[in-house]
């Protein structure tokens, strides 16, 4: 049932990431014709926003089927960590694609020009609804994996950013004021700046091996400190596999004799309450921790 469970739920992602990849292709393209043709750097900057959310989703997409892949001689723990690393390199796009808005936004400020607010308005609006359609692809997997959350989160601030382009249109159609356009613009990089910050914080946390945010060490320590019989616990390190997948190593010191059922146990309890799957557990009958050497 496990393996079932873990098979619908990979197709599921990868309905999701083709379906969002494949409706945001066709709106950029759509986003780019219209803001050239309506002088909206609004449009544009949303476009280019938009083409390295595209970018990310593929990346991601990518990183996830090259972590389903079996570990080898040579990467014995797999490709999982490829998801991490997607993650970062969709943090370089997103500040990529900062720059040459922002750039083009300046340039556009000493370069007013008259901009058809009526197309600007129905482009984003249907942004809304394009970005609001992805997020929801993505709702189901967000909580347990960082890739499908920026994945989320991203298209929500999309969806978001639409909007503002187009209260903004509707402000221009009604007063004529086009430095609103330039406005919307810089708000758009600020969001992506946001983004882009959150997500190469949590990125470059798990690729050095930082204990996931979804885990409380602390908890942990108490737990493993609750079973009877434990009488120490040292060299204690968690970590990330991948995006969603976390490790535990720990020693137990004990002032009995125990057995295979003894760990099997912890292991178990490990998955159920912190979702770590992922554990080794080396028994010390007795407290001999000052003859391990290297632990810490």
């Amino acid at each position: 049932m496990e393996h079932n469970h873990k098979y619908d739920q990979t197709d599921r992602i990868g309905t999701a990431f083709r379906t969002g990849i494949a409706l945001n292709v066709v709106f950029i393209i759509l986003e780019v014709i219209y803001g050239v043709l309506s002088n909206s750097m609004a449009l544009i900057s949303d476009a280019g926003h938009n083409f390295s959310d595209v970018m990310a989703l593929a990346f991601s997409w990518i990183a996830v089927r090259l972590s389903q892949r079996k570990p080898t001689l040579k990467f014995t723990f797999g490709f999982r960590k490829s998801t991490i690393l997607a993650a970062i390199l969709n943090t370089i796009l997103l500040l990529a694609a900062t720059g040459v808005i922002l750039w083009e936004t300046i340039r556009r400020i000493g370069e007013p020009e008259t901009i058809n607010s009526v197309n600007v308005i129905i482009v984003a609006a249907i942004g809304i609804l394009i970005n609001g359609i992805t997020a929801y692809l993505f709702r189901k997997g967000k909580k347990q994996d960082l890739n499908i959350r920026s994945a989320f989160l991203h298209f929500v601030a999309d969806a978001l950013v639409s909007l503002g382009v187009v209260i903004a249109g509707f402000i221009m159609l009604l007063t004529g004021v086009t430095w609103i356009d330039s406005a919307v613009s810089f708000i758009i990089v600020a969001i992506i700046l946001y983004s882009s910050y959150r997500l190469l914080v949590d990125s470059v946390s798990l690729a050095l091996d930082a204990v996931p945010g979804n885990i409380d060490i602390g908890q942990v320590r108490e737990y493993l400190a609750s079973i009877p019989g434990v009488t120490g616990i040292h060299d204690l390190h968690i970590w990330a596999l991948s995006t969603r997948d976390a490790a535990l190593t720990v020693h137990l010191e004990t002032g009995s004799q125990t057995d295979v059922a003894f760990i099997s146990m912890i292991q178990k309890e490990l998955h159920d309450r912190f979702s770590i799957d992922h554990t080794t557990i080396q028994v010390e009958y007795g407290g001999q921790s000052e003859l391990c050497n290297d632990c810490n």
